[in-house]
């Protein structure tokens, strides 16, 4: 069983000496969210995910959840529901909600660093509180007033959970090919009947009551996605005075044999003529849903990158310890009869590769989070639309990037522990099983690819991406005359000036030929990724040579972005070249001869 220690002084550094996260907060009105308060909360959040999640996590995946089929309950892992009573009373569901709801009303960069460190201590454990939050966004934006007082305070308090039901059977992406119904109600209600899988902490037994947000089609709705409507049917029916009432008509009808995450329940729900009601406006569910859906994307993201920290200290740690041949250069530890494997280059290969996609996706991650914040916060409306449009550009890279990292780093850290990182012991097995599900739920890789190529940047004529490059190009001009960052500016420039031209390429090739923009979307997605990850580890060095901490630490943190520079950043060369191939190659083949 791999530990794990909560990497409070990167994240730290992340949040006070990259991004200076008191003077952003204190901009945008949240002055309560001081570094004095900054460092309570991830102490604190590290305390409990180390020593009270971390423990769980072999016994959610060596136990799982059990249905009752008689009755439709889900049971599950032990220790699973005392860890999520501690979770509330210590007033974590509530982190970031809005104090009219009885939440703390912190930023959502500082629930960003939380759920990092939960869901590393035990990726299964920490889906059932995560959709809870996605379910508050959308109440609160969409919901009736009544709706809004009978559900949000119990979902912040976390006495009730919230899920999104989206995915039918025959209805993944394309939800307009969904087949539920929603038939109205002389009382105002409406009676929600169908199937939706896939259903995240759809039933359990951690809290009072299951708030499911349902995407259903009314009798006289529109074909395709213009004719979804979204409404909130809970478990246990709720009045408009919010009380509780008997058992509603839905059930968990199945849980879903998984690869990972064996510890979250996973449910296949049935709707026989459920009480729901109404959310936002008939046939607009989906600008709803869509609340929810950019929340969870952002926070799957975070997912993988916790996975991948996860690994980095398993495997860092075995490789310390690990005696195996000796170093290339001459024996290390003479008493020895081998010195450790990190004196090998290919496990420090392996190893840098980990660190440097880990802590370059981390200050990705967060700075797309301070953009969140900013949105819904900053007092000028021009930072706040501009907010909008560079979080939304940068959530498809943060969701798919961050997940394929995982894999890439769960995988490195296998090869580190050699056959000892096949065999359960070790936890390296696990983590590789579990990070796999980061790529795939809300929204595949190939998904997100196009949403960022798509709507991101074509619909938008590259909105979010100038300013990105903006922020790149003032960075550089900012630090001219920086000797800690001469080496790296020179590159990060012409790779931004790639990034604009390359864009501009695929946007008229598009024009004339539509396919070339899903032609080019996967790679264009992974070239956006590790040029924006060159801006951050630049960002890193500047940061880190102008602040108080150990000279080891600088020297780490430059050695590293060397590193990524040198090994990683290549990689660029290989997707430009795809996407300038165009789509000839990938469509010039009839699909008769696929198998030809």
């Amino acid at each position: 069983m791999s530990n794990y220690t909560a990497p409070l002084t990167d994240l730290r550094f992340a949040l006070h000496d990259v991004l200076k996260a008191e003077s952003l907060f204190a901009a945008m009105g949240l002055e309560d969210a001081n570094a004095e308060l900054i460092d309570a909360v991830l102490e604190e959040a590290g305390r409990f995910s180390g020593s009270v999640l971390a423990p769980l996590n072999a016994t959610g995946d060596e136990h799982g959840c059990k249905l009752d089929k008689a009755t439709g309950e889900v049971t599950t892992a032990p220790g699973f529901k005392e860890a999520y009573a501690q979770f509330v009373e210590g007033g974590w569901t509530g982190l970031t909600a809005a104090p009219e709801f009885g939440g703390q009303g912190m930023p959502e960069t500082l629930g960003m660093a939380l759920s990092e460190m939960v869901s590393a201590a035990n990726l299964s454990w920490s889906l059932f509180p995560m959709l809870s939050h996605g379910a508050v966004e959308a109440l609160k934006h969409y919901g009736e007033d009544w709706q809004k007082d009978a559900f949000l305070k119990p979902l912040v308090a976390g006495n009730w959970t919230g899920t999104m039901c989206l995915t039918e059977p025959h209805a993944g992406t394309d939800l307009g090919l969904l087949k539920t119904r929603a038939e109205p109600n002389d009382d105002g209600s409406y009676s929600i009947t169908g199937t939706k899988i896939f259903i995240t902490a759809g039933e359990h037994d951690l809290s009072e009551n299951i708030v499911h947000l349902v995407l259903a089609k009314l009798p006289d709705a529109p074909p395709g996605p213009k004719g979804i409507s979204l409404f909130v049917t809970p478990k246990y029916k709720v009045d408009r005075s919010g009380n509780l009432g008997e058992r509603n008509a839905l059930r968990c009808g199945a849980l879903e044999h998984k690869m990972g995450i064996h510890g979250s329940s996973t449910c296949v729900m049935n709707f026989d003529g459920a009480q729901g009601y109404l959310v936002g406006q008939p046939h607009k569910g989906l600008q709803a849903m869509f609340v929810m859906m950019n929340s969870a994307r952002l926070g799957v993201g975070v997912q993988g990158l916790s996975q991948s920290e996860r690994a980095w200290q398993g495997a860092l740690a075995y490789a310390r310890e690990r005696l195996q041949s000796r170093a290339p250069k001459g024996a290390l530890l003479a008493d020895k009869p081998a010195d450790p494997i990190i004196a090998q280059p290919d496990v420090r290969r392996m190893l840098l590769t980990i660190k440097a996609l880990t802590e370059g996706g981390r200050l990705l991650a967060t700075h797309a989070y301070t953009q969140l914040d900013a949105a819904q916060h900053a007092g000028d409306a021009k930072v706040r639309a501009d907010a909008d449009t560079l979080v939304s550009f940068l959530t498809p890279i943060v969701k798919a990037c961050l997940t394929e990292w995982s894999i890439e780093a769960t995988y490195n850290a296998q090869q580190c522990f050699g056959g000892h990182g096949y065999i359960a012991e070790h936890g390296m097995e696990q983590l590789a099983r579990d990070a796999r599900i980061t790529t795939l739920y809300e929204g595949t890789t190939g998904i997100q690819a196009l949403d960022l190529i798509g709507r991101k940047t074509a619909v938008s004529q590259g909105a979010g991406l100038k300013l990105f490059l903006a922020e790149v190009e003032q960075f550089i001009a900012a630090n001219a005359g920086n000797p800690a960052v001469a080496e790296f500016l020179p590159v990060l420039g012409a790779k931004a000036q790639e990034w604009g031209k390359l864009t501009i390429d695929v946007l008229q090739r598009a024009a004339v030929n539509p396919e070339e923009l899903g032609a080019a979307s996967w790679d264009y997605l992974f070239y956006s990724g590790y040029v924006a990850l060159a801006y951050w580890w630049a960002r890193s060095v500047a940061a880190a040579q102008a602040s108080a901490h150990p000279e080891g630490f600088k020297q780490a943190k430059l050695e590293t972005a060397r590193f990524y520079y040198a090994r990683i950043l290549p990689r660029t060369l290989a997707h430009a070249a795809s996407m300038q191939s165009g789509a000839e190659p990938l469509m010039a083949m009839d699909a008769t001869r696929f198998g030809a």
